[in-house]
């Protein structure tokens, strides 16, 4: 039954790989678990049962997030299984997550930012036109790494200064890209088709053989560029949050972020006012008497 549901998630719901394996792998520990400490399967799982292996995460002292994340994973598993008519009841009712502290996105400072594009050594090579690019689209877009890496040179148009990006569940959006980053996009494909040969795949970001991009080849570009700023972490994903966080600093408003980011609510947006207290400053040092 679990792998049906994984093709379920991956077919009909359009979950990205990689979520499908972070589902696969949470399912089959509680079915291990089970298997070990009670001979059953999941399908016939008690709320007792539930509550026994996740006090046993809690005990190993795993992160309250990974818990809560397989908390969703069995809501999620045994939902499908109630529509399907194969359980009368979900063992997950009483099943409450676990408290977490919120933690603000890591961002990198406007400054140190600029450092970043602006004052690194750079040569005519395709490395260094693509560590470039791939930095620029990241903080310049506020794409994600997976839809950096599967980004089509047909969804890139020149001419309109847009970028057509594929998002989770392949909901399509259209983002903007400034002035600056045009000239480096048509830098990059003058330099690539000089030293590379062809491929059929499509990506506009290749490695140096041609083949597809992949992910921790961007993670260490990104790694090495951010080692000069202050930000304790330096992922893509924190070019994402910067790109956000500056974006309100200078004014935007929110809904239009979401809609840049690509989030389904607003909720998953509001996280980046917090890190917004530099344009609150502002706005107090400009408006209020006594500032």
């Amino acid at each position: 039954m679990i792998d049906s549901f994984l093709n379920f998630l991956q077919f009909e719901k359009r979950f990205s790989p990689h979520t499908v394996t972070s589902y696969k792998n949470d399912l089959s520990q509680f079915e291990a678990y089970l298997k070990e400490h009670y001979d059953e399967q999941p399908q016939v799982a008690s709320y007792s049962m539930v509550r026994s292996w996740i006090v046993q995460l809690v005990e190993k002292k795993l992160d309250a997030l990974s818990v809560n994340r397989k908390i969703a994973s069995l809501r999620s598993y045994y939902k499908f299984l109630l529509r399907q008519g194969l359980i009368e009841k979900t063992p997950m009712m009483k099943i409450k997550v676990l408290k977490t502290r919120k933690k603000l996105p890591h961002f990198v400072k406007e400054q140190e930012m600029v450092k970043v594009l602006d004052q690194q050594e750079f040569k005519d090579t395709h490395e260094d036109w693509r560590r470039k690019l791939i930095l620029e689209l990241l903080y310049g877009t506020g794409m994600r790494l997976t839809e950096l890496i599967g980004l089509k040179e047909n969804q890139v148009n020149l001419h309109d200064q847009t970028i057509r990006v594929i998002g989770k569940r392949n909901k399509e959006r259209v983002i903007p890209v400034s002035d600056s980053v045009i000239p480096i996009i048509k830098g990059y494909l003058t330099v690539r088709n000089r030293d590379l040969a062809p491929r059929d795949h499509g990506c506009l970001i290749v490695t140096d053989t041609g083949s597809k991009c992949y992910p921790m080849l961007v993670y260490r570009i990104v790694k090495e560029s951010l080692g000069i700023t202050s930000s304790e972490k330096t992922s893509p994903h924190v070019l994402r949050h910067t790109y956000a966080t500056h974006l309100l600093n200078k004014g935007a408003e929110i809904n239009a972020v979401k809609d840049l980011l690509g989030h389904s609510s607003l909720a998953a947006t509001q996280v980046y006012t917090h890190n917004s207290m530099e344009k609150l400053k502002k706005v107090f040092d400009q408006a209020h008497p006594k500032a």
